[in-house]
């Protein structure tokens, strides 16, 4: 049986869809989505004898929405996930899971509490170590001095990409994860110069299997109710992250790890940095296991949900 719950975690309460008993597995959702993203992984984790638990970020959802930017730093959302771990299972350490932006946050969970953690994995974007400089610095060098259009450049200054999602929340979520989707045909579609909109040059959705039109009525309710600015102050923290994490310079992972990534999905790649991703992980995940979906784009465990289910559970049942 699910169950909705709102937990204290220390700082703010977090929304989350818990089922099942046993060990817990936390999985951590990245933009723009919800607990909700993890729909299909919920019950199958319950039945394999674990306690499934898929929150709401802060800023998301039904969990607690604060508005100050740094609200959002790396670090005070690793805080939830300590304090959540603590309220649900304090006597022994938990697994983590994250897709996009969550992968990120439970790498870094993991690395900075290994005590409260016994194995994470991440799906869709690798992890790279602890950052030599902010990404603000990377994605200036490699596109915006260059006069190219970056995403999260655009998501930098408070109110803009808010005011163009808001518009039409439905809409904007559609476009957005179908054109990085594997299904979409292939094409060039997020070349355009600095300066265009989000949406600017995306292709219109077709009906996909693994987006129905009741994930889209949830989605659409989920962002009218709580608006795109904490999601979007996520990315707002770059050089704050960066700082934080220098206390950690030189540390690696050292539980068990498992990535997922798709063929077709430019962040398993680091949009273009990497050729080989888990190869790239192993130098500061020594651990780690890995497994690369043919025809999968960003939403991995969305668009292809029996067969992450199936690696995912086998891999948590082994460490």
């Amino acid at each position: 049986m699910r169950e909705m719950r709102t937990i204290d975690v220390g700082e703010l309460s977090l929304r989350c869809a818990i089922e099942g008993d046993g060990p817990l597995v936390i999985m951590v959702h990245g933009f723009p989505e919800s607990w909700y993203s993890w729909r299909h992984q919920l019950t199958p984790l319950a039945d394999a004898g674990f306690t499934a638990c898929a929150i709401d970020v802060r800023g998301y959802g039904g969990s607690d929405k604060p508005h100050e930017i740094e609200a959002y730093a790396m670090k005070r959302i690793v805080g939830d996930l300590v304090g959540l771990k603590m309220a649900l299972q304090p006597d022994q350490p938990a697994t983590l899971v994250g897709h996009d932006w969550g992968a990120p946050i439970v790498w870094n969970t993991s690395l900075t509490h290994p005590e409260h953690f016994r194995a994470v994995a991440g799906l869709s974007v690798p992890f790279a170590g602890v950052p030599s400089r902010p990404f603000t610095e990377v994605f200036d060098e490699h596109f915006t001095s260059q006069g190219k259009f970056f995403y999260q450049e655009y998501f930098q200054e408070p109110g803009v990409a808010e005011a163009e999602a808001e518009k039409d929340p439905r809409d904007w979520v559609a476009r957005m994860m179908y054109s990085i989707s594997g299904d979409v045909p292939p094409g060039d579609y997020w070349s355009k110069p600095y300066g265009a909109t989000f949406l600017e040059g995306l292709p219109d959705p077709a009906p996909v299997r693994w987006l129905t039109e009741d994930d889209l009525d949830f989605y659409e309710a989920e962002f009218k109710q709580s608006g795109f600015r904490g999601p979007l102050n996520r990315y707002r923290n770059h050089v704050a992250d960066y700082e934080w994490l220098q206390g950690w310079q030189g540390k690696r992972i050292e539980q068990p790890a498992l990535f997922i990534g798709g063929s077709r999905d430019s962040a398993t790649y680091l949009f273009g940095a990497v050729t080989d991703p888990v190869a790239l992980m192993k130098m500061f995940a020594p651990k780690v296991e890995g497994h690369i979906l043919d025809g999968v784009g960003h939403w991995t465990q969305q668009e292809r949900p029996d067969e992450v289910n199936r690696i995912l559970i086998d891999w948590i049942k082994r460490v």
